[in-house]
């Protein structure tokens, strides 16, 4: 008599948590902290244009320079730019799935209007889907050069820059995207916060303070570049 087989496996931890609300919650939470701090940081660097020419190129330089001699040319650049879209893709399929799940368990309307949710709330999907459109043509223009307006110049951003918002198109694209972004970060980091249980009563004031000022921050710090050369400040 032949002893039976069990072909049947625990799925691992790694793949029980994913598949859990919990999970795809923490994944979405961390992995939109991972791109919120990228934000900072590249807020900041870009707003070294308005020392001027020298000073945003040789920025840029740097970018790819950093870690030598131990890290090769680029490679600092390009290990943040893989850990950038690991996170942008984990959170939009968590998002996504996250969506799906929450249509799935509301097949029928409800009896009582619940009460009306906020516009960043209303905006978090379309505004997720602006961003990921935004990123797309951002890449083509200023990285790539595929869809720049100009003649493209490799290794001067900052032509690239004045070229790109020289264009009304070019502002109209940049400046609705940082809309959203304000709006998606505005809710998005008080979430974050409730996922992994930062957020309480007594911190909830706090959080939306702190969440409401990392949105203004970022979307006037954003903004201010096209806006410095649409007025010939930078140009």
């Amino acid at each position: 008599m032949a002893l039976a087989t069990r072909t049947d496996r625990r799925p691992s931890f790694a793949r029980t948590v994913w598949n859990s609300t919990v999970g795809k919650k923490t994944v979405m939470a961390v992995s939109g902290l991972i791109m919120l701090l990228y934000l900072v940081v590249h807020m900041i660097g870009n707003l070294k244009i308005f020392f001027g020419a020298g000073e945003f190129n040789h920025y840029a330089h740097w970018l790819r320079t950093v870690g030598e001699p131990f890290m090769h040319y680029e490679w600092t650049l390009w290990l943040v730019r893989v850990v950038l879209v690991v996170a942008v893709v984990a959170h939009a399929v968590s998002a996504y799935q996250l969506s799906r799940r929450d249509l799935r368990a509301r097949p029928s309307k409800y009896v009582h209007k619940k009460p009306r949710a906020s516009y960043a709330t209303r905006t978090m999907r379309w505004g997720g889907i602006i961003l990921g459109l935004f990123i797309v043509w951002h890449i083509l223009d200023l990285t790539t050069g595929t869809v720049h307006s100009g003649g493209f110049q490799s290794g001067r951003p900052y032509e690239n820059v004045v070229d790109t918002f020289s264009t009304w198109y070019g502002n109209v694209l940049y400046i609705v995207a940082m809309l959203a972004l304000g709006l998606h970060v505005r809710h998005g980091f008080w979430s974050a916060a409730q996922t992994l249980g930062v957020g309480s009563r007594r911190r909830d004031r706090a959080l939306k303070t702190v969440a409401n000022v990392l949105a203004l921050l970022l979307t006037a710090g954003f903004v201010a570049v096209p806006v410095a050369v649409m007025t010939g400040v930078v140009s």
